[in-house]
């Protein structure tokens, strides 16, 4: 018979030598790895979105001028934008056009008439359990729940005052 040692979910204790009547390998599985410390990880940086006053110009640019494969417009009336996508390979960049008359996008051009960075974002894994863990850490999300973003996935927005500055952006991965 062999033992191994669990551990509890908070804190990594280990807890009395059990008996393992499985095969080593079984055991060995469990005597290897340890409990995740959280429920969510973040993941990789998926976009980088950039305001522009003139959707058309921006695009030539990243099509035309700097060859990126380039996307086209997708009208997200519930976000208040129109989105186009410009592929880099390893992330995106969105770029962002007014969409209605209550767009975030158009306040955003109000203060900044040339356009520029307005958020970055990051995947995570379980967005559920990130919205959870960032709320109880008093960090100002910018809706009550999360929304279905440009990707068809649920996303919420980081309030930049409690984030150095920057609009943060989480999506599920």
């Amino acid at each position: 018979m062999m033992s191994f040692s669990i551990f509890k979910l908070i804190g990594k204790t280990p807890l009395p030598k059990l008996s393992c009547i499985a095969s080593t390998k079984f055991c060995n599985s469990f005597s290897n790895s340890t409990v995740p410390e959280t429920l969510w990880n973040l993941g990789k940086l998926n976009h980088v979105a950039i305001a522009t006053p003139d959707l058309k110009a921006s695009t030539i640019l990243y099509r035309d001028i700097l060859k990126a494969e380039v996307s086209e417009p997708l009208d997200l009336p519930e976000h208040g934008v129109t989105t186009v996508f410009v592929n880099l390979g390893n992330t995106k960049l969105e770029l962002l056009y007014p969409l209605g008359v209550k767009s975030p996008i158009q306040n955003f051009l109000d203060k900044n008439k040339n356009g520029g960075l307005h958020h970055i974002c990051i995947e995570v894994d379980n967005i559920d359990e990130a919205v959870k863990s960032i709320k109880a850490k008093k960090i100002r999300c910018l809706s009550e729940n999360t929304k279905i973003g440009a990707h068809g996935k649920p996303v919420m927005f980081l309030h930049p005052k409690d984030c150095a500055g920057v609009l943060v952006e989480i999506e599920q991965a």
